[in-house]
Order: C-alpha cells, then sequence, then structure tokens
C-alpha cells in the first residue's frame, strides 16, 4: 500500500482545488454530468470524473501515482451533506 502525504495546507489544498474546478474543469464538464464526481489533482490540473468519489481518486491515481487529488460533486457546494434533515424548503 502507498503511503501518500499532503504537502499543502488544508486551507491552499481547497483554494487550488476550487480555483481549478472553477476555472478550467467545470466549463468542460458541468453540463449533463450533475450530481457526478470530479477528482482533479491540484498539481496537474488533471481531472477524473466518475459516479463515487473512490472511482474518481483511483482513476487518477493511475494515471498519476503521485497526484493531490480535490474532489468535489458537480452542481454541489461539497460531496457529501452531513444531517437527516433535507435541504429542500419545507412547505
Amino acid at each position: 500500500m502507498v503511503l501518500r502525504q499532503p504537502r499543502y495546507s488544508k486551507e491552499e489544498f481547497a483554494q487550488r482545488g476550487n480555483h481549478i474546478y472553477e476555472i478550467q474543469v467545470r466549463p468542460l464538464v458541468e453540463k449533463g454530468n450533475y450530481g457526478k464526481i470530479v477528482a482533479i489533482d491540484i498539481e496537474t490540473g488533471a481531472f477524473e470524473l466518475a459516479d463515487t468519489p473512490i472511482a474518481a481518486t483511483d482513476q487518477l491515481y493511475e494515471r498519476y501515482p503521485d497526484a493531490q487529488p480535490w474532489v468535489i460533486r458537480i452542481g454541489h457546494r461539497a460531496v457529501y451533506r452531513f444531517g437527516s434533515r433535507s435541504l429542500k424548503k419545507l412547505v
């Protein structure tokens, strides 16, 4: 098993990942892929699209074994939602 270590602070990691997604990746993947997962290497800008975070990061690691992946769900602010209450407005 390969032990990967982060090379950036959490803040820089998030900043780089979000910047690459908004500028480079989002225009390429957003249409027709709502709810899918994108894993982005924050160093190279390479990305993989899949249905689950594990599948997306595994595909990215196959191409870039030393990747620093940032994962985002297309059309959402977060990959997962915590809590049992729906985000929809109650009528």
